[in-house]
């Protein structure tokens, strides 16, 4: 358990700018825009604390969020297991939502969920990722060489018809 004042930035976070979108109101459906309306669905504008109507607020357009299965594939020169293993864990716990790594001396498999609006929201995290924590997990200076992106409901397909990536269990940080 990580103990700190609320808000505040989990230990030596400082300089990094990866970001993923954060889960709202609008994440797979739940509290989705209403389409008839064009904002937020739930209590619409409701009496203020006078007792007057509050002020209709502007009309947004909101995509809703997914959330999106990731396999990021890097590769690059040899590097001791124990430095790949070590990098790996830091990253693991500075993106907690890693679900497992695979790795050995020149290369390594990530896989993690990521909410994003569409696919190009959910890649551009993803391409970000291994570089963005590069000097802070100290990982190997290797190269994305892949990427997969797939939604939920293709992922679990995949896996029920047994050709797609086996279920991320166990989780963790293993060698291949």
């Amino acid at each position: 358990m990580r103990r700190a004042r609320p808000g505040a930035p989990p230990r030596g976070t400082a300089g990094r700018a990866l970001t993923s979108v954060g889960a709202g109101a609008d994440f797979d459906g739940g509290g989705s825009a209403d389409p008839e309306e064009g904002r937020p669905a739930g209590p619409g504008p409701g009496p203020t604390a006078v007792g007057r109507p509050a002020p209709e607020t502007a009309r947004t357009e909101r995509t809703p969020s997914k959330l999106w299965h990731i396999t990021l594939s890097v590769s690059g020169g040899a590097v001791p297991l124990e430095e790949v293993r070590r990098g790996l864990e830091q990253l693991a716990h500075d993106h907690p939502f890693l679900l497992t790594s695979r790795y050995a001396d020149d290369h390594a498999e990530i896989r993690y969920w990521e909410e994003a609006r569409d696919l190009h929201d959910a890649a551009a995290v993803a391409l970000r990722l291994w570089g963005e924590h590069r000097s802070t997990a100290r990982l190997p200076p290797w190269e994305i060489v892949g990427l997969e992106v797939i939604d939920r409901e293709t992922y679990h397909q995949r896996v029920a018809e047994g050709y797609g990536p086996p279920p991320a269990a166990p989780v963790g940080v293993h060698p291949y």
